[in-house]
Formats: C-alpha cells, sequence, structure tokens
C-alpha cells in the first residue's frame, strides 16, 4: 500500500474523517466518523466495503477531541501496517483575508486562525481543536489547512464589500463566502464532464444542512451567497439565511432577545426546523404530509431560486446550473421546484432523469444545461495535502467513490 493521508472535519457533536492513499491518483480506503461527541460518543469506521471498527463510549464520557483523535490514529496507523501517513489535512471554515491557498498549520497561524473565531465562532473553535488534538498526539506529524472561504478569493470587489463606511472593509468586515472547498472540487471536475460548461457561466448549488450558491465564470468565483458568515444567503436546516436587519434589531430592542439567543435563534432555531416546527431533514419533509411541512419546502425552493436569479445577474447570463451536496445529489422534488421557478431562464428539466439522478437532468432543448455532479470536500483537502508538501495532487487525479457527503 502506498503512503497516505487523513483528512479531518471537527463540528461541535461530529468529526468526520476520511483516509486517502497515494499513487497514480489519491483513493479513498477508509471513511468514519465519531457522532454525538458530548453526549454518547459512537465512532464507525468503514473500509473495504464493510464496518472496520464501531466502538461506543459511556453517556457523556468527559472525551476531548485529543481523546477521539487518539482512537482513530491508532487504527488508521495499524490499518496502514508498515505504510506511512504523511500528513493530516484539516476544513477549516475560515480564513479570513490572509489565508487564500492551502497551508502547513503552525503555532503561528494556528494563532492567527484563532484571532478568526469570531467571524465563525460556531465552526472555528471546533476545527481548531482538531488541530491541536494532532499536534499533542503527533507532533511530528504534517498538517494542513484548507480553507472554506479560499476558493472566493477571486471574487471582485465590488462581490465582497458590504454597505458599510470603508474602514469596516479595511477591519475585515467583507463577504468572504464559504463551501470553497465544495465548489473548487465541482470547478476541478467540469472539464472532465461538461468542458464547454467549465468555460462557461455556471452556478453550483451546495445544498445541505448548511446551503450557499457559487457563481463561476470559467472556473472561477466571482459572486456568492453566503457573505461574511455561514448565515447569509438560503434558507437553510436550522439557519435563517439572508433577514431584513430591521427584524434583527427587534428582537433586540422590543422582544428581550440577548446577542447569544438572538444567535442561537438565527443559527440552530430556524430555517427548514423553525418554519415547519417539524424537522430541519429534507427527507423528513418531503414525507410529511402536513401544511407546515410543505410551506418550509416551498420556502426553501423559492429562496434558492430567487437568488440563482440574483447570481445570473452578477454572471451576465447563464450556461449552467449544478446541484450538490446531500439535498442537491439525493431530491430530485426539491431540484423540481427550483428549476420550475426558473423556467424564464430556459431552463427545460426531464422528469425521468431527474427523478433517476441522472448526471444531466436538463432536456436536450433546455437554454441552460442543469447537471447533478457529487461533491467532495475530503478528496479536496487530500489534494490540497499534496500539493502543499509538493508531491502533486489535483482533484481530476481522485478516485470518485466518495467517501461521505458533508452537509
Amino acid at each position: 500500500m502506498p503512503d497516505a493521508v487523513l483528512t479531518l472535519n471537527a463540528g461541535s457533536s461530529s468529526l468526520k474523517f476520511a483516509l486517502y492513499e497515494t499513487g497514480p491518483v489519491l483513493a479513498c480506503i477508509a471513511t468514519g466518523a465519531v457522532e454525538n461527541i458530548g453526549a454518547a460518543p459512537h465512532l464507525r469506521i468503514h473500509a473495504g466495503g464493510a464496518i472496520a471498527l464501531e466502538h461506543r463510549w459511556p453517556d457523556h464520557a468527559p472525551l476531548t477531541h485529543e481523546d477521539l483523535l487518539g482512537t482513530v490514529l491508532e487504527w488508521v496507523e495499524a490499518h496502514l501496517g508498515a505504510d506511512r501517513l504523511i500528513a493530516c489535512g484539516h476544513r477549516i471554515v475560515h480564513g479570513g483575508s490572509r489565508f487564500s491557498a492551502p497551508t502547513r498549520l503552525t503555532a503561528a497561524v494556528l494563532a492567527g486562525l484563532e484571532a478568526l473565531i469570531p467571524l465563525a465562532p460556531l465552526h472555528q473553535p471546533h476545527n481548531l481543536a482538531a488541530v491541536r488534538a494532532v499536534m499533542a498526539l503527533r507532533p511530528a506529524l504534517p498538517q494542513i489547512a484548507s480553507f472554506d472561504t479560499a476558493f472566493h478569493h477571486t471574487m471582485p470587489v465590488a462581490a465582497q464589500r458590504l454597505p458599510l463606511p470603508r474602514h469596516f472593509y479595511d477591519e475585515g468586515v467583507r463577504r468572504y463566502g464559504f463551501h470553497g472547498l465544495s465548489y473548487e472540487y465541482i470547478a476541478s471536475r467540469l472539464p472532465g464532464v461538461a468542458p464547454h460548461l467549465a468555460r462557461g457561466r455556471v452556478i453550483v448549488a451546495h445544498l445541505g444542512n448548511g446551503a450557499s450558491l457559487c457563481a463561476m465564470a470559467a472556473g472561477r468565483s466571482v459572486d456568492t451567497s453566503m457573505g461574511f458568515t455561514a448565515l447569509e444567503g438560503l434558507m437553510m436546516g436550522t439557519r435563517t439565511g439572508a433577514m431584513d436587519p430591521g427584524v434583527l434589531l427587534y428582537l433586540l430592542q422590543s422582544c428581550g432577545f440577548t446577542p447569544e439567543t438572538l444567535s442561537s435563534l438565527l443559527y440552530t432555531q430556524s430555517g427548514l426546523l423553525g418554519v415547519s416546527g417539524i424537522s430541519a431533514d429534507v427527507r423528513a419533509l418531503l414525507a410529511d404530509p402536513r401544511p407546515q411541512a410543505a410551506e418550509a419546502l416551498a420556502l426553501f425552493s423559492n429562496t434558492a431560486a430567487r437568488h440563482i436569479a440574483g447570481l445570473t445577474a452578477s454572471l451576465g447570463g447563464l450556461d449552467g446550473l449544478v446541484f450538490t451536496a446531500g439535498i442537491g445529489e439525493n431530491a430530485p422534488a426539491i431540484r423540481a421546484a427550483i428549476c420550475a421557478r426558473l423556467g424564464w431562464l430556459g431552463i427545460g428539466l426531464s422528469p425521468e432523469a431527474n427523478a433517476a439522478n441522472a448526471p444531466c437532468i436538463s432536456t436536450p432543448r433546455s437554454g441552460v444545461e442543469v447537471r447533478v455532479i457529487p461533491t467532495s470536500e475530503e478528496a479536496m483537502i487530500a489534494a490540497h495535502c499534496l500539493s502543499v508538501l509538493g508531491e502533486g495532487g489535483n482533484a481530476n487525479g481522485i478516485e470518485t467513490g466518495r467517501p461521505m457527503a458533508h452537509n
């Protein structure tokens, strides 16, 4: 077996990972996750088409990322045998204005990323906790940061600025955009599956529990729906998306909300969950006959269509629309509802191809080509690791068997 790269995506209650072997192409050889961190941690690792390891810890076991990652690293090294683990790559949600490319993690870089925690308070602390844990467990192992914001550094200034006094922009209050690893992966796949779209004007819809859009011209980000935080833009599973700032002022000034309770409302109690009062899961809402479920899904689809229309203006037209991530790849009804609202753009959807999750779901006469392309943030992180280490690596040299779909 060749050398290997481990990718980590650490959240507040979960830790997802994938193991890639290097060689002529990067190939995913194992995936896994620790779920329910802080409650009843549950580790499951898949390799060779089967469950390779499963372990449960007692409820409310006082486990840190270091404790959990120690178990993962021990399994990885035993699985590799005499072969080397040459790097550990991390998804880091926010790179700010400084980090625009994959970066080797050092104590100085880590300090710079910790300063960005106020810009991504729900994600950054957990991303960095995993970095510190690996530093403590395997101090000699190179660690590489891949940033969700980096892909959007190509946006023009007009797409980065907020309508605030100029000094705020200089202080870092600007539109950054997120889900960049997913968009970079899709941009790398387009030349192989649709070369004409790779050269053209494309909107990629990353629709999952977290959802956003990216407008690409010739594979480069020119605009996106998320902005200063991962709260802006589309309605999501539990997040509001774009809101009238006056509503936030009203909640603070007249309804007794504090910054902390308002943050909880906007990030964890709203979106599909809040509107339906049932679930944040599109699958559950599609199966539920109650009108609240239908209302939430209609709002989700309408919001997505409205933002796609806006990004079409940023591109000056539209050649292709790509759906990806958990909902985008697996919910034909949502894709159909969004495209039905965009018929004026010339979009014509094939019901049969859409129902089958076919790679191309538009009709031959559609004025906009509509595709479904599975994403892999993990594969992008692994490729970044090899690039930083000077061993090559790009998304076109990755086997398309995907480890897992992230939202």
